[in-house]
């Protein structure tokens, strides 16, 4: 998966499109992500141990991540590539303009 916890991405595609956020939650075995204030649902909760008081919260739920594009700061959305830098480790690059993500 091309996209890490931390990337500022953009939505493509469903009902959240044109929002941006950044990734909080990669879950690689299912292609989703869970993206900061997208995609939110109303979830009820009963008082328990961890919540002392329950009540209707709102939770991020995830998307597909076929969904989204990572935002580039020169470029905007954009693909991701992968080059080998001069020390020989392998980075993330902007598939517009070449520069590191």
């Amino acid at each position: 998966m091309k996209i890490r916890k931390g990337d500022k991405v953009k939505v493509l595609a469903g009902k959240e499109r044109g929002r941006e956020g950044t990734v909080t939650r990669v879950l690689p075995g299912e292609n989703r992500l869970i993206i900061e204030r997208v995609n939110v649902a109303k979830k009820h909760l009963k008082p328990n141990n961890k919540v002392t008081q329950g009540g209707i919260i709102d939770k991020d739920m995830p998307i597909s991540a076929s969904n989204v594009q990572i935002i580039c700061s020169a470029d905007g959305p954009t693909r991701v590539g992968y080059k080998f830098n001069s020390d020989g480790v392998k980075v993330r690059v902007c598939k517009k303009c070449g520069g590191e993500l």
